[in-house]
């Protein structure tokens, strides 16, 4: 549904595993007829992520390796700890896929680092990918649903309002992520123009979800050919 293009910088700020940049790589690589020039650009100038754990970020390496990635641009660090003061153009990107933590707690100081403070990793990275897009860039991100109606986050619903075009939102059904313990939307939004209308998509498998039933890519069929 974002479908990224050669030549885009794609960043995931709370890459984990790395499962959203080398889904990317392998959407990317799919593409006919890439040229040597294509090929290098996918290698080195391509994709970015960063992670705080240690064990995620090896195991990030290791799969970006394997999924032909020689080099990967992986920072071990806490992407929070950044103040978004300091952010410049150079830094920003293309395109943000990420499924950031939720139900965290960062300290004060940490969040003096934010126009919005809040104590939510969940609302703080979403602060981080507004503020990491360049004008015209375009995200999907992965946050638990009560982001949607929470009291605490209206000053971050205006901020995304009024900064972005918050075009889709995917109502994933519960149990879709493991371990998360709450329901989850995806945003899909673009930066640079208002919000005027956004499509509501709740997505209804007509099963129960679950570690040996995951969401499938047939189950979102019908909303990619909406979508389009």
């Amino acid at each position: 549904v974002t479908a990224p293009k050669i030549g885009e910088r794609i960043y995931d700020g709370a890459c984990g595993s790395a499962g959203f940049l080398c889904e990317a790589h392998d959407y990317l690589r799919a593409t006919p007829n890439l040229s040597t020039k294509d090929l290098e650009t996918l290698q080195t100038r391509t994709f970015y992520g960063k992670e705080k754990k240690s064990l995620a970020y090896v195991i990030a390496i290791m799969n970006m390796i394997l999924h032909g990635i020689e080099a990967p641009n992986i920072q071990h660090t806490n992407t929070l700890a950044e103040n978004l003061a300091d952010v410049q153009e150079k830094d920003r990107f293309d395109v943000i896929l990420a499924n950031p933590p939720f139900g965290g707690k960062e300290r004060p100081e940490v969040q003096q680092n934010f126009p919005i403070r809040t104590g939510e990793t969940a609302f703080l990275f979403l602060q981080h990918f507004i503020k990491m897009l360049k004008a015209g860039g375009r995200a999907a991100i992965v946050i638990k649903n009560t982001f949607l109606s929470n009291g605490d986050a209206a000053s971050l619903r205006k901020l995304l309002l009024e900064s972005c075009n918050l075009h889709t939102v995917l109502d994933c059904p519960g149990g879709t992520f493991q371990g998360a313990g709450v329901k989850t939307v995806v945003l899909f939004f673009e930066k640079g123009l208002p919000t005027r209308k956004v499509w509501y998509y709740q997505l209804d498998p007509g099963r129960n979800m679950g570690k040996t039933n995951p969401l499938n890519d047939a189950d979102l069929l019908e909303f990619i050919e909406l979508q389009k």
